[in-house]
């Protein structure tokens, strides 16, 4: 591993699941990514409208405080029916401190009169050079599927349960993860970002 400076990239959130899972991949790109509780990083305030604007808001707050490149995603469910709800709002959809069955409770009475089920997550991943990096690299991916009634599966988490995926007769909650780690949202977007940090980077 190459221990330049330059190879050393901040990811824009404390979840240590979310940094083994792009740790691996970057490393591909002799990248050494850190969470950014290593630099006791204030989070930022996640005020943008869309996934992609989180997800720069997170990248440059990150970037800003700890000197370092910033990787960072914003990920969510969006349901054709609610127009897009929950959309940004997935993780905290029932409250601030909501868990997933109360999400998942409160998604299913949202939808309970709707014959449209069909919904899909969606992953905006942002990479930064630096705080005001001009144009930083957007990768999104999207994963379509519907809702179901009944919860199935013990992997995963969030509305993975209830995320069914018809060409696959399963839940996201019932794939294993190295399987759902590539057919996934944040797995689409970030088989996109790889090939463009190589390139980039050198």
């Amino acid at each position: 591993m190459n221990k330049s400076p330059d190879r050393h990239v901040v990811l824009a959130s404390g979840n240590k699941g979310k940094l083994k899972e792009l740790a691996a991949i970057l490393s591909q790109a002799d990248l050494q990514l850190h969470s950014q509780s290593e630099f006791a990083v204030i989070e930022a305030e996640e005020n943008g409208l869309s996934f992609v604007e989180n997800a720069i808001i997170k990248a440059r707050n990150a970037a800003r405080q700890t000197g370092l490149p910033a990787i960072a995603d914003d990920s969510g469910l969006c349901v054709d029916a609610l127009q897009g709800a929950p959309g940004i709002y997935s993780a905290r959809y029932a409250g601030e401190n909501a868990t997933d069955p109360d999400n998942n409770r409160k998604l299913l009475a949202a939808i309970t009169e709707q014959d449209n089920r069909r919904a899909h997550f969606h992953c905006a991943l942002v990479f930064v050079r630096h705080s005001d990096d001009p144009a930083p690299i957007i990768c999104e991916g999207i994963w379509q599927g519907e809702i179901i009634d009944n919860p199935k599966g013990d992997n995963g988490f969030g509305y993975d349960p209830l995320f069914y995926i018809p060409e696959l007769a399963c839940c996201s909650a019932e794939l294993p993860p190295e399987q759902k780690n590539r057919l996934s949202h944040r797995g689409q977007a970030l088989s996109q970002l790889l090939p463009r940090l190589k390139k980039e980077l050198g």
